[in-house]
């Protein structure tokens, strides 16, 4: 699976407020949930929070990639969070975090869900597509540089 086909426009979030980890997930788990009915807020944040215990999510480079497997998810869901300031997410490299991709996945999608979060970290890897979703002024602009970096 691409991860373009993971990515709709109407999970694709600009300036999502939170000071803290924990809040811009549960923002996000808020606005995820209006989009899938199948997926309560509850259960994304719950399931992002326990992946998070197991070791932050936070790639480098002021990116995190949350993830985890829903048992209500019929499909894979992806998310693209812009911030409109850096949070301290527990990174390896020590840096605060502005970019997210949520991942979330059936139970049973497990090497979908490793070749996404390999492709996505390959993406989030490059500076130049970094800094076309921070340059991103809207949602619309993230969806874009999103979907439209080669």
């Amino acid at each position: 699976m691409s991860i373009h086909e993971t990515l709709i426009r109407e999970r694709t979030f600009h300036n999502v407020p939170g000071n803290s980890k924990k809040r811009v997930l549960e923002n996000a788990s808020e606005l995820i949930a209006e989009t899938v009915e199948s997926l309560e807020a509850e259960d994304i944040f719950s399931g992002l929070i326990g992946r998070e215990r197991l070791g932050s999510t936070g790639l480098g480079d002021g990116v995190a990639i949350p993830h985890c497997r829903l048992e209500n998810c019929q499909e894979v869901v992806g998310t693209l969070v812009k911030l409109p300031e850096p949070i301290d997410y527990d990174s390896i490299d020590g840096n605060p975090v502005d970019l997210l991709f949520l991942l979330l996945v059936p139970t049973e999608a497990t090497e979908a869900h490793l070749q996404t979060l390999a492709s996505l970290a390959e993406r989030f890897s490059q500076e130049a597509f970094r800094k076309g979703l921070r340059d991103s002024e809207n949602a619309e602009g993230l969806y874009q540089a999103f979907i439209n970096f080669n």
